[in-house]
């Protein structure tokens, strides 16, 4: 017996007797008051139901099995009692977002205990549950006991599982089940198909899931699932168009959406966009969000706008995080400000922050860029030692890059002999590529016969190849290697430079003529190289790798891609603004000598971002001092 201590409202103690509504609603902004759970009789089930929504404003787990155990100890209750039992899985759903082994745990011995035979309500909370908790993996395990039928609110957590298990195969299963049982065009499990889908790659299908719903019944989840598809495999434009079919659809985003517009645009080089963009997430709130603080840095970055990264990196504030200056030190390091890169890192390292995998790569690509070979040793046993990282592919990779730049390519040919993980096609084309630039003919011929073991097929390998024969004066092989990609159906990736002008990004390859300005465009190619020879350039013939007449070969240098975007950014932009140039091959040694010729001619700042690094072309020099 409990000794009941008075009190200033004598009904305090009688609360469970109490209507359950009404003691919520009389006011639903005080916290309810810890009740005491002594109590001289014990109470029927239904008094216990009516703590536990009490409880539900401050849920405790501990709570749940006091007044589950008080209730198993009244008299007359039964062991299982299917309203107890339904009402104990509700409060323990509302812990779900903190839910930890214990929890799921003490869920699944209720269904399964209490509930032998469970209708699906019981059975879908406990799956909501185990799919958001650290074990989604058991929400299939019970989802394959056939416990209840399955109902329209089944599978949603079961794909959410899936989804984080990254598990394709059932999820496709789950999905044709749903289809079986006429649940799959629901709303809610098809925004769940399509977060399914997306985050396990397959863009295409979360996209025809994405259709299938009507627009006034996406959700924030389905949009943002499809659009990070589609940016995380390379498809910025679609990223773009589904995000602006979003915004006409009366829909805020939020920071995962930002995430991935930002990326979508740092992927196509749309400093512009980007901007804009940025001043949109200040209009909705969104920059003190870390992630898409990140983003801003990445974007910037990428479109070679390295004081902008800087100037969000800044304003991060104590927001930044380890990701931030990963960012920014792998930014500065691919727009060829190594040696920035090495100083961040050092401040980095001031703050006691410790570098990630990916940090390591960035500075271990800053030396590789600036050609600091002990620079790169030294951080690379840094990073063993101190950091206790051990060593990827991709830090590896950046060593044989390191050497092979510098010219040490015998040395970077030892190094991937005796290089403790198996050398993947990506570390042997890095030397093949190191051989062309350095004409190591016995070296390049052996990395190509890797090669073709590792990674047959590969067009890049066919033109550092052809390149490297070219470079030595071996036409013969060259027309042989040429003959033999027709043979074997092996397509060169045609080149070709974006430029962003207005709004608008164009497109040319070498040799355009689709553009309707073209005559416009070929006229000032004309006049830019009459003003070049002017200040004493001879075109470098050497770098047209093809067995033709000199002539034919500088007028071959002449159409590039990228010069006739910048003839283009000339002829249509104020004089003295920045020209951004994107460009999917590397930069021709003749066409780099030009642009830098051409941003001293013109007195225009001229980034160009091609497919390894930016070169900073300002005043004739150049940001990779022709270390590239």
């Amino acid at each position: 017996m409990c000794i009941v201590t008075e009190t200033k409202n004598p009904h305090r103690h009688r609360l469970p007797n109490a209507p359950i509504n009404g003691l919520l609603s009389e006011n639903p902004t005080r916290r309810p008051m810890p009740l005491p759970l002594p109590c001289i009789r014990p109470p029927a089930p239904r008094h216990c139901i009516a703590l536990l929504r009490l409880h539900l404003a401050a849920p405790s787990i501990a709570v749940a099995k006091q007044i589950h155990a008080r209730a198993l100890r009244a008299a007359g209750v039964p062991l299982s009692h299917p309203l107890l039992a339904k009402h104990l899985l509700f409060h323990l759903a509302s812990l779900r977002a903190r839910a930890g082994a214990a929890t799921l745990r003490y869920a699944v011995a209720i269904l399964t205990r209490l509930l032998p035979e469970p209708d699906p309500f019981p059975l879908n909370t406990v799956l909501r549950i185990a799919a958001s908790s650290p074990r989604p993996r058991l929400a299939l395990e019970l989802h394959r006991r056939r416990l209840a039928p399955p109902d329209t609110h089944t599978y949603p957590p079961l794909l959410q599982a899936c989804a984080r298990l990254l598990s394709l195969r059932y999820g496709e299963s789950l999905h044709a089940e749903a289809a079986k049982n006429g649940l799959v065009a629901l709303v809610f499990v098809k925004n769940s198909l399509v977060h399914l889908y997306g985050a396990c790659g397959l863009f295409e299908s979360a996209h025809r899931a994405f259709d299938e719903i009507p627009l006034l019944d996406r959700n924030l989840v389905s949009w943002n699932s499809v659009m990070n598809g589609f940016a995380s495999n390379g498809r910025p434009n679609e990223v773009l168009t589904i995000f602006r079919e979003m915004l006409d659809a009366d829909l805020e985003p939020d920071g995962f959406t930002m995430v991935s517009v930002l990326t979508a645009s740092a992927e196509i080089g749309a400093l512009a966009l980007g901007r804009r963009l940025h001043a949109y997430v200040a209009k909705v709130g969104l920059v003190g969000n870390a992630h898409v603080g990140n983003a801003l840095i990445d974007l910037y970055a990428k479109c070679g706008g390295v004081e902008d990264a800087r100037k969000v990196f800044e304003e991060m504030g104590a927001g930044r995080t380890v990701v931030s200056w990963t960012s920014l030190i792998v930014g500065l390091a691919g727009n060829g400000f190594g040696k920035d890169a090495l100083e961040l890192f050092g401040a980095m390292e001031r703050e006691k922050l410790v570098p990630t995998e990916i940090t390591m790569v960035g500075v271990l690509y800053a030396c590789s860029h600036c050609g600091l070979v002990d620079d790169g040793f030294r951080y690379f046993n840094r990073m063993k030692e101190e950091y206790r990282i051990a060593p990827r592919i991709e830090h590896l990779g950046c060593m044989v890059d390191l050497l092979g730049r510098a010219g040490r390519v015998e040395e970077a040919y030892d190094y991937i002999s005796t290089m403790p993980l198996q050398p993947n096609a990506v570390v042997w084309r890095t030397l093949l590529g190191a051989c062309a630039m350095h004409k190591k003919l016995e070296l390049g011929e052996a990395a190509w016969a890797r090669l073709v073991e590792l990674d047959p097929g590969h067009s890049g390998d066919y033109v550092l190849l052809s390149n490297l024969y070219a470079a030595v004066g071996r036409w013969a092989d060259v027309h042989v290697l040429r003959k033999t990609m027709v043979a074997h159906g092996v397509r060169k990736n045609p080149g070709h430079s974006l430029v962003e002008l207005r709004n608008n990004v164009y497109e040319f390859v070498m040799g355009d003529r689709s553009h309707p300005e073209s005559d416009q465009i070929y006229q000032m190619l004309a006049q830019i190289a009459e003003r070049l020879r002017h200040q004493g350039y001879v075109p470098r013939t050497s770098n047209v790798l093809a067995d033709i007449e000199e002539e034919e070969k500088e007028a071959a240098l002449n159409y590039h891609s990228e010069r006739l975007a910048i003839a283009f950014a000339l002829l249509k932009s104020l004089p003295g603004t920045p020209i951004r140039i994107v460009k999917n091959l590397r930069v021709c040694g003749d066409c780099h000598s030009v642009i830098k010729q051409i941003s001293k001619v013109y007195d225009r700042e001229i980034i160009v971002r091609d497919r390894s690094r930016f070169h900073h072309f300002k005043g004739g020099e150049c940001s990779c001092k022709d270390y590239w």
